[in-house]
């Protein structure tokens, strides 16, 4: 009897043990996957039956440093979301370092050896108006994760918006747009084969302290399926940014590229966002129909901010005119033009953004 009690003991205590050890595994893979309140959602889009896949990560230059555990247990902040996943700004524990990280959703993603083949490409694009990408990870349940550069002055949205003066200085307006123009041409020309952006707008312009541009986010409609390229396009519709003729995104070209530029260009210019929610009977809803009636109706003083002319005092000499003010306007109306054949290519723009700075 006192053998049958001891071994109805000894089997209790091994099954509370391996209970304890169960609920300690259950917890810390839970704790993998859940960072700090950052939870892989985007993983829950894998369908049962799916096979997992590899973990892996792929660093390029300026990205050496990343390693997955510092990826996935770096503390993060979301700062943005779409359809097609969530930005973080994320703290990379080793070497101390903010750095800005995208998921893309499995289930937004396009698939194939054509995915791996756009990540190596976009990896090895370096220009200094382009943001890198310094490392991308794959997750085993199809999770994939963007390491960019963290840039804490944030974008050109907030920096035309945010009513400090800096946004009306004519050196900061002339730097922010031939740093745009010149990323946008190594894309265009500076690839053994063009690199379209296809989402250009100036949330996706971010700025240093000194007010230099970088453009993110260029070729990422390439990392995404048919679906989701389309509803990237529809969002870039609805915030005014995309180009009349584009209906499909898989269509985006370099003059649709330069229309978006141009669009900057008249946000930069007149400090108005290109979709006015609450326009009057004598305003259009887009920023460039707005200005074509703006100078058809002789209203000059509407395709530019005041405080550009005010702000631009030194020693009592303006140091721009009224003169580079308006070819700054009809090079961004040009970029704008309806028709994709009467755009400027990049090139071009370059030339007379440097001949207006002359």
């Amino acid at each position: 009897m006192m053998k049958t009690h001891m071994i109805k003991l000894v089997l209790g205590l091994a099954s509370a043990t391996l209970l304890v050890i169960l609920m300690l595994f259950i917890f810390f893979y839970r704790k993998r996957r859940v960072r700090n309140g950052r939870e892989d959602v985007e993983d829950t889009d894998l369908k049962d039956g799916d096979e997992a896949e590899m973990e892996d990560l792929i660093t390029f230059y300026g990205g050496e440093d990343l390693t997955i555990s510092d990826i996935l247990d770096a503390p993060g902040e979301v700062i943005g979301k779409s359809n097609f996943g969530t930005l973080y700004k994320a703290l990379m524990q080793q070497s101390n370092k903010l750095r800005l990280l995208r998921f893309l959703r499995p289930v937004c993603s396009a698939r194939g050896e054509e995915f791996g083949e756009v990540i190596r490409l976009l990896g090895c694009v370096r220009h200094p108006n382009l943001v890198p990408l310094l490392g991308f990870y794959a997750g085993p349940r199809g999770e994939k994760l963007l390491v960019h550069p963290f840039y804490r002055h944030g974008n050109l949205a907030e920096f035309i918006r945010d009513g400090n003066g800096e946004s009306h200085k004519w050196a900061n307006i002339y730097s922010i747009s031939i740093g745009i123009a010149k990323g946008l041409e190594h894309l265009h020309t500076g690839m053994h084969k063009p690199i379209i952006h296809g989402n250009i707008k100036s949330r996706n312009i971010l700025l240093d302290r000194n007010y230099q541009a970088f453009i993110s986010d260029f070729g990422l409609h390439l990392l995404l399926n048919a679906t989701a390229g389309q509803e990237m396009l529809e969002a870039s519709a609805a915030e005014g940014y995309r180009a009349p003729e584009l209906i499909k995104m898989k269509d985006a070209s370099e003059e649709s590229d330069i229309y978006s530029f141009g669009v900057i260009l008249l946000e930069l210019l007149s400090g108005k966002e290109p979709i006015n929610q609450d326009p009057t009977p004598d305003e259009d809803f887009y920023l460039p129909n707005f200005m074509r009636n703006a100078v058809l109706g002789h209203r000059i003083a509407d395709i530019f901010h005041p405080g550009i002319l005010v702000s631009n005092m030194h020693d009592g000499r303006r140091e721009v005119t009224e003169e580079s003010i308006l070819k700054f306007f009809r090079l961004a109306m040009s970029c704008c033009s309806p028709s994709p054949s009467l755009r400027p290519n990049i090139k071009q723009v370059i030339w007379k953004l440097e001949d207006i700075g002359k």
